[in-house]
């Protein structure tokens, strides 16, 4: 037989290139030569089985031939299943004229050659299928170094199969958590429950699965939000099963907390639109599981006869985050069994979108929380004569933020005069929610009374220092009043707040130059009132720094435009110039996310020698 020093030679190569090898196919040349030049070795045949007894892959090679006959396939062999191996490799010499074509396909191949012995080595490659490497000898040939050189050469193979696995296990895990990265980073980038819950799904597609379909548990149970397939129709059809399927309901009703993955194929989806069935169905039918954008072509398995698709798997894990559960979402698979995730990346990937999902429920709540507090912090409706046109405007700069500090109201008083108020709490949370309550009525109630707007801000001065409050506020108050003449005298009083601006009937502005010390800083501060008068269709505006300190890209503020903004408005109503100066601060920030609130009087003017006293009230809603 051929020298060992040869077969050394050739089994250090063989080595060398199983170190290499992506696949264990490119190993057979390393391996057939070599054993081929055995003396008494005719043929050198492999095969490769999957589920015990279904050939998948055949290769031949005799001596004196240069090509190997390679034959693919998907044949199931019933007999072949007793010569599956157990874990350690099983060496075995038959007679040929003793093989049954029935059990040994390698059978027609062997009495073509000379020889009258099979020498074959069965081994385990992985849970899922085993191999076989054997040879056809004649009488010339040492049976036992032939069967001691198979034995080295399934060594090789064994190993090579093993590294390729580790390799493609280690790939796969480190592109899982790529993978598992990117879907924190996209879903952790939204807080919007619904974008959230898209985005579980699109993320997940193809990369894990061809279709996924995500629920959001609600009190009267399972509500769906998103479904996306790597095939447009099929992504209509998830959703239509995501809304109405009963099937698909109940599993998810039964699924209730369960935290492990369940995955579901074959017989347990019976009765499911994600069934299988024999035959090809239409597009917009679910069960469709044939699409060229699956990513194998037809849809059918590598090899397979006959273009048979991939059985649908699916999963449905639970998401569950702080000790509740958020929903589901519902994996639909077209692919062979290899590719499908394990379990613990699906609890991964669920885990990051529960907390995602529960995340954005939570803001969610807490945005409506703070909404709803800013709300009842401010006026629901302001007072309206004939002779004055008032509205305000309140944006809130960041919902995700804690309740604000500014507010504003407007009063009658006993004279038949209006007042005007606007501050703004230093800091935002519970204090200045309940400091800014304290402010506005104490305002509120002062001002209603007759109290001059000075006094006013030193009496809520002195109760500010009374209570101990630990934030200062800012504020200003104006006070309008008609005179028989048809013009108004308007009072102000600041205490360190932006002062307000007078949009004239002729479209020019002045700033009323007021000022004082802000509140809750000082005891015993007393305020100075500026006076001037305003004539019919002038627009009084008052605001808090929300406004001014919107900031452009290039760091000018809103402040250095507002003038220019507010004369643009001459002619509007009340209510358009506060709304409007709103949303064109909003426009204009790149940064800055401060509240802000606006509220505008214009003087409408009475007629010389018209009854001064005051006018029936209507009430209107206020702009929030």
């Amino acid at each position: 037989m051929g020298g060992d020093d040869t077969w050394s030679s050739a089994l250090h190569r063989l080595w060398q290139a199983a170190s290499r090898a992506e696949e264990v196919s490119a190993l057979a040349d390393d391996v057939y030569a070599p054993l081929l030049a055995t003396t008494g070795v005719h043929l050198v045949v492999g095969t490769r089985w999957e589920d015990r007894q279904i050939l998948r892959y055949m290769r031949a090679l005799a001596a004196g031939s240069d090509s190997p006959v390679i034959t693919a396939t998907s044949r199931s062999v019933p007999e072949a299943a007793v010569r599956e191996p157990g874990d350690e490799p099983v060496v075995t010499r038959i007679p040929v004229a003793a093989l049954d074509d029935a059990g040994w396909p390698e059978a027609e191949l062997l009495r073509r050659t000379p020889g009258a012995t099979f020498v074959v080595c069965t081994f385990r490659l992985d849970h899922r299928g085993w191999a076989s490497l054997g040879v056809g000898v004649d009488a010339s040939a040492d049976v036992a170094a032939v069967e001691g050189r198979l034995a080295q050469a399934v060594d090789v193979i064994v190993a090579c199969h093993t590294g390729i696995l580790q390799r493609g296990r280690e790939a796969r895990r480190g592109a899982d958590d790529a993978l598992l990265a990117e879907a924190s980073l996209q879903m952790d980038s939204s807080l919007d429950v619904e974008e959230t819950l898209r985005r579980v799904a699109r993320i997940a597609v193809p990369a894990v699965a061809e279709g996924a379909l995500v629920h959001l548990l609600r009190s009267e149970g399972p509500e769906f939000v998103a479904a996306t397939h790597v095939s447009v129709q099929q992504r209509r059809a998830l959703e239509e099963i995501g809304r109405e399927n009963p099937w698909l309901a109940a599993l998810l009703a039964r699924r209730g907390e369960d935290e492990d993955t369940v995955f579901l194929s074959g017989p347990e989806l019976d009765g499911s639109p994600f069934a299988d069935t024999a035959e090809a169905t239409d597009a917009t039918d679910a069960t469709d599981a044939s699409d060229a954008s699956h990513g194998d072509g037809d849809g059918a398995r590598p090899g397979a006869a006959g273009g048979d698709r991939h059985s649908t798997v699916i999963s449905v894990s639970t998401l569950r985050a702080r000790g509740r559960v958020v929903g589901s979402i519902t994996f639909v698979y077209q692919r062979p069994e290899a590719r499908l995730p394990s379990s613990a990346f699906l609890r991964s990937l669920a885990t990051r979108a529960a907390l995602s999902i529960d995340n954005a429920l939570l803001y969610e709540l807490r945005r409506h929380a703070v909404l709803s507090l800013q709300e009842h912090l401010l006026p629901s409706q302001l007072p309206v004569t004939d002779q004055w046109d008032l509205s305000a405007s309140y944006e809130v700069g960041d919902p995700m933020l804690d309740v604000g500090g500014d507010f504003y109201d407007a009063v009658t008083r006993p004279d038949g005069s209006i007042a005007l108020l606007i501050g703004d709490v230093c800091g935002r949370g519970a204090e200045a929610a309940a400091l800014t309550g304290l402010a506005r009525h104490t305002l509120r109630t002062l001002l209603e009374q007759g109290t001059d707007p000075g006094t006013a801000l030193s009496r809520l001065n002195r109760a500010l220092r009374q209570e101990r409050a630990s934030r200062f506020l800012t504020a200003v108050v104006t006070t309008l009043a008609p005179r028989a003449d048809g013009t108004a005298l308007l009072t102000t009083c600041s205490a360190g707040h932006p002062s307000p601006l007078v949009l004239r009937s002729d479209g020019t502005v002045s700033e009323v130059l007021t000022g004082g010390l802000l509140l809750g800083v000082l005891d015993d501060v007393s305020y100075e009132s500026h006076e001037e008068l305003i004539g019919p269709d002038d627009t009084v505006v008052l605001f808090t720094d929300g406004l001014t300190e919107s900031r452009e890209a290039g760091g000018a503020f809103f402040e250095s435009i507002l003038p220019v903004r507010l004369a643009a408005l001459r002619g509007f109503d009340a209510a358009h110039i506060a709304e409007s100066l709103t949303q064109q601060a909003k426009a204009y920030r790149a940064s800055g996310q401060d509240d802000i609130a606006l509220l505008v009087a214009r003087w409408t003017g009475v007629p010389p020698g018209a009854d001064l006293l005051p006018h029936p009230l209507q009430l209107v809603r206020t702009a929030r």
